[in-house]
């Protein structure tokens, strides 16, 4: 399955803000598919339809593929301790949404543009893979380059973040950050229960 390029607001109205996906707010309050503004009288969802959602909020905030998320669920599996946050330590050590925690990029997919463009290096090199896994004590900086320092300090400016999480080190005036540690689940701005999304996929 293709990762999703349709309309944005329609993905939030259903399944509640994605800071990840859009900045922008939906003006109707109900759902996809219901009569202007009227109240949501619509069925309950049955328990597949609440891991369902839960899994797909999961998906459009990081702009994945399910085959990707379905990787990332194996391999936080794979690892010792608590599967839900491993996971979203995994998808929150990925570049592209690093990138977008720092106040790079308004979304993830504009980050991960910046990253496909070259602008971005860790250690000093140029990596041009918006899902390559950063690791601790890693350096995330600009390219020395006038154009991807002026681009990204507009961003900055524009996206006014005004709190980096503790798990990150960033130094504005070089444009520079070090991986400290995983992030803590009470960073993470999704609101998401992710035990939902390890319950979807227990079948598989």
């Amino acid at each position: 399955m293709s990762r999703y390029r349709g309309p944005k607001l329609k993905i939030s109205r259903r399944l509640g803000p994605l800071p990840g996906l859009t900045t922008k707010k939906p003006r109707k309050l109900n759902r996809p598919g219901k009569d202007g503004n009227a109240p949501d009288t619509g069925k309950k969802l049955t328990e597949y339809g609440v891991r369902l959602e839960e899994k797909q909020k999961l998906r459009f905030n990081y702009g994945l593929t399910e085959s990707q998320l379905f990787r990332y669920v194996k391999e936080a599996r794979r690892r010792k301790g608590v599967t839900g946050l491993i996971l979203l330590q995994l998808l929150e050590m990925r570049l592209d949404t690093l990138c977008f925690t720092l106040g790079f990029a308004s979304t993830i997919a504009q980050a991960r543009q910046l990253v496909n463009h070259g602008h971005i290096t860790v250690n000093n090199k140029v990596i041009s893979i918006p899902s390559f896994q950063c690791r601790l004590n890693d350096v995330i900086s600009v390219k020395e380059k006038s154009t991807s320092k002026n681009l990204i300090s507009n961003n900055i400016k524009n996206n006014q973040r005004t709190e980096i999480p503790y798990h990150l080190k960033f130094d504005e005036s070089k444009l520079e950050a070090t991986v400290l540690d995983y992030s803590d689940r009470n960073d993470i701005q999704l609101q998401l229960d992710e035990l939902l999304v390890i319950e979807y996929y227990s079948r598989r």
